[in-house]
């Protein structure tokens, strides 16, 4: 009988999981499944670029995995039960009748959402660009705005630097503004804040920093000293939250409903579940946990698709660097910011800046896509046989 695993999300983290545990384990001895919403993966670190009218390539997931022996099952995940190993998941030729799943070794790769933080009009009037469906309804929004109106990007973290130099840009004609919880890149080098102020200066945005954003309304945004910020349009941009999936289950979750890993990114409750991405409470450098990010999701994919192996063939088990070496911020399609950091992710004083840091930007993220389409990274890979699965009897 063989061994099931089921993946659950083909972002980033999932689609590289499933494919390198592809790579790794005999077909005849594994049944890999990967659920996903949608049938195409998503470069979701450019959702900044489908917003203002760029064409991103598709990318099939069934071309993807083609001759790969992962199954790809468009569907949408409404439950995991780990005390049963089910997944219920919702598929479109049966809308609204869940299914079950059953699975040896789960994946959780489900990834994070906008996080509103319960802030006062957010969900009725701002936009988000976490994934592609909010991303296209804010090209939409921007589509139809007229010259001299307002957009102000809330929050001063990657995505909203990225977000508002990639709108002023493409659409100089509008009034861009930026507001953030603490000073502009106050976590740059001195020479990250510099580059930083001066592409803001070039594009005409305009930085509200230490602007708690308290309300959002139709046709502006209030901060916590009272101002009144004029937004025709506002992007909301100030963190993300996990699935609530994990919350509902057994499984050892954070505060904020993140899956609690051990360093092979194993549940700490559950043995036969791993968490990667943004979905994971996984512990870098010096114990501090990751970041959401693709930088932190590719490593910890590596990590647990190889430890799965391991523990299914009798191997070694791996240790992926789960630790970071910079942080690449896109300003636009003609600047950007290469940021040096340490490993848990602190600035250090060098930094690339303009062009150039443009350029190493891009090939990031070509790079990140090849990864996924090339989860090994081109390495070639011997399949190994199962020697330890434990196949536990169907759900019942």
């Amino acid at each position: 009988m063989q061994h099931r695993i089921v993946v659950l999300g083909a972002g980033y983290t999932g689609a590289i999981a499933a494919g390198r545990l592809a790579k790794r384990l005999r077909r005849e001895d594994v049944a890999i499944t990967l659920v996903n919403a949608e049938p195409d993966f998503v470069e979701r670190v450019r959702m900044h670029q489908l917003a203002v009218g760029q064409e991103l390539r598709p990318r099939a997931l069934a071309e993807m995995f083609a001759d790969t022996g992962v199954e790809v099952r468009l569907a949408e995940v409404t439950g995991v039960d780990v005390d049963r190993r089910t997944v219920a998941v919702t598929d479109p030729d049966h809308p609204g009748e869940d299914r079950e799943l059953e699975y040896d070794t789960l994946v959780y790769a489900l990834g994070s959402a906008w996080d509103h933080q319960g802030v006062p009009g957010t969900v009725e009037h701002a936009h988000e660009i976490a994934g592609r469906p909010g991303a296209l309804r804010l090209r939409e929004r921007l589509a139809g705005l007229d010259a001299g109106e307002s957009v102000v990007v809330v929050g001063g973290g990657l995505t909203g630097l990225e977000a508002a130099t990639e709108i002023a840009e493409a659409r100089p004609d509008l009034d861009v503004s930026l507001a953030a919880r603490g000073g502009l890149g106050d976590w740059l080098s001195p020479k990250g804040r510099r580059h930083l102020r001066k592409v803001f200066g070039t594009l005409g945005i305009t930085a509200y920093e230490n602007a708690a954003v308290t309300e959002v309304a139709a046709d502006h945004v209030a901060t916590a000293d009272g101002a009144a910020i004029p937004a025709a349009v506002t992007l909301w941009t100030a963190g993300f939250a996990v699935h609530p999936i994990a919350r509902a289950t057994t499984l050892n979750v954070t505060d904020t409903g993140r899956i609690v890993v051990d360093g092979t990114m194993r549940s700490v409750s559950h043995p036969d579940v791993y968490a990667i991405g943004d979905a994971a409470m996984a512990a870098g450098p010096g114990g501090k946990p990751l970041r959401m990010s693709c930088a932190s999701g590719t490593p910890t994919a590596w990590q647990a698709a190889d430890s799965i192996a391991a523990r299914l063939t009798g191997g070694k088990l791996p240790n992926a660097p789960l630790r970071y070496f910079n942080q690449c911020i896109s300003l636009g399609r003609r600047e950007g910011l290469i940021q040096y950091v340490t490993a848990d992710d602190r600035a250090v004083r060098a930094a690339l800046t303009g062009r150039f840091a443009a350029v190493y930007k891009e090939l990031v993220c070509k790079a990140a896509a090849w990864g996924v389409a090339n989860p090994t990274l081109g390495v070639p890979a011997r399949r190994r046989a199962v020697t330890r699965a434990e196949v536990r009897p169907a759900a019942v």
